[in-house]
């Protein structure tokens, strides 16, 4: 999977298609990122300790890594992700549409 922790996405497909956030966790075995305030969702909570309140809670839910694309740095537009190695040999991740290098 291409898209990692950290990285700024928008949606591409489903009811919240053109909003945009950070990847807060990535399940690769799934295939699916949960985004920062993207497909939220109401879930019923039970109270566990003192700490913690019960409630109905906003939880955000995981989209299919194939409905977001990551937004390129120099132009904050969509992009794909491509590949290539630097001078050391690392194998670093590339904006398709701008060849900017997208891990620091």
């Amino acid at each position: 999977m291409k898209i990692r922790k950290g990285d700024n996405v928008v949606v591409l497909a489903g009811k919240d298609r053109g909003r945009e956030g950070a990847v807060s966790r990535a399940l690769p075995a799934e295939n699916k990122v949960i985004i920062e305030g993207v497909n939220m969702v109401k879930r019923h909570q039970k109270a566990t300790s003192a700490t913690m309140q019960g409630g109905i809670i906003d939880k955000a839910m995981p989209i299919d890594a194939s409905n977001v694309a990551i937004l390129s740095p120099s132009d904050g537009k969509p992009t794909r992700i491509g590949y290539r190695f630097n001078d050391s040999g690392e194998k670093i991740r590339i904006c398709k549409r701008t060849g900017v290098d997208l891990d620091g």
